[in-house]
């Protein structure tokens, strides 16, 4: 598992987030539901910088987010042309949000057995198909519990 260094998010002084340590979040809580996460909501921009955010089935492998998507897609047109990420779970109450660039990687047997059992639904990593497969290595996360933001939020630097 990633052990990132942690600091407090640098956001304005009115949010209120504390200076101390305690309360921060753990990596492992982020990798948690990294892990458990149905769906990751992939942010992307169109060639006029304009924002495209959109839900996809992932698996969070290696330390990594991999996630699959129609090769003629907007959303593997706007990453081939430009790899910068960001990609949010479902949840607002416990915010996991990653940041940095993906890489173009191929189907394996290992990605097709993690999509197997978290979706019953397994990609055939010998198929000539038109699924394009990236790959985000995360360069920062933010995380928080809603219920208790300014005592929670924490920034992951990789």
């Amino acid at each position: 598992m990633l052990r990132p260094s942690r600091r407090r998010p640098e956001f304005r002084q009115k949010y209120g987030i504390h200076d101390a340590p305690d309360g921060m979040l753990d990596w492992a809580w982020a990798d948690e539901r990294l892990a458990v996460s149905r769906n990751y909501w992939i942010g992307t921009a169109d060639e006029d910088g304009r924002p495209r955010v959109i839900p996809v089935w992932g698996v969070w492998i290696d330390d990594s987010v991999v996630f699959g998507t129609n090769a003629r897609s907007r959303k593997a047109q706007n990453l081939d042309r430009d790899p910068r990420v960001v990609v949010h779970l479902e949840s607002g109450d416990e915010a996991v949000i990653l940041e940095g660039d993906v890489d173009t990687i191929e189907a394996t047997e290992e990605i097709a057995d993690a999509f197997s059992a978290k979706y019953d639904w397994r990609p055939d990593p010998g198929a000539d198909d038109s699924t394009r497969w990236y790959r985000l290595r995360p360069k920062l996360a933010q995380a928080w519990l809603e219920t208790d933001y300014p005592k929670t939020a924490t920034r992951f630097d990789f």
